[in-house]
């Protein structure tokens, strides 16, 4: 009877072993694949602004995080990616936050040229109202293209806001507060970028990833 039930204890434990490794094989594959796809969707955004052909570093992992209030205000830290062509720097992706939308935080990737020339604007995520604040999303209107190649001297620091307020850049039909935010963390981050160019080129790399809320 004792020998029956020591069998039978070794066999339970035996079985429990197999299926906790079992278990975290599958745990670490699927991290694995999870984080994989993560880059990848990060680095086709990344490529969206920045084209593989202008540099030659891997700027998802050479970022850096910034906390500085004049570039993330309240409580949302910027992240970096920085390329580079031949070890000089080419261009910087933000990914920043506009915490002052309609319905909440607008997370955008706004990617600046060494020039200090903006190379594109785009939205990762937000809340805003289907069918009105929607618009800064490039599924859905051109809107956002409107950034690109505007830099601090074009349009000047009065034509960085929305017509409405003496600006350039248009607003929407029932929806002014959605751009309003959106100018305003994307010159932000220009100035921001216009200040501390080499600094943010200088410091060691510390990877991040985009996050969506």
């Amino acid at each position: 009877m004792l020998k029956k039930i020591l069998t039978s204890a070794l066999l339970l434990a035996l079985f429990g072993m197999v299926g906790a490794t079992l278990v975290a094989v599958t745990h670490e594959l699927t991290a694995q694949r999870i984080a994989a796809n993560h880059r990848e969707a990060l680095l086709k955004r990344l490529n969206a602004l920045i084209p593989p052909t202008r540099y030659d570093n891997d700027m998802v992992s050479d970022t850096i995080q910034i906390t500085d209030p004049e570039l993330a205000p309240r409580r949302y830290p910027a992240t970096v990616y920085r390329a580079r062509l031949m070890g000089r720097p080419e261009a910087a992706v933000f990914l920043v936050v506009a915490p002052d939308g309609y319905n909440g935080a607008i997370h955008l990737l706004v990617a600046i040229n060494q020039d200090e020339t903006i190379a594109g604007v785009r939205v990762v995520s937000h809340r805003e109202t289907p069918g009105l604040g929607d618009a800064i999303d490039e599924q859905h209107s051109d809107w956002i293209h409107g950034f690109t190649g505007r830099s601090l001297k074009d349009p000047d620091e009065q034509g960085w806001a929305v017509k409405r307020d003496g600006g350039v850049f248009d607003q929407f039909t029932g929806a002014t507060i959605t751009p309003r935010a959106v100018v305003k963390c994307v010159y932000r981050t220009l100035k921001y970028f216009s200040g501390h160019r080499k600094e943010i080129f200088a410091r060691s790399a510390a990877p991040a990833e985009v996050r969506h809320e």
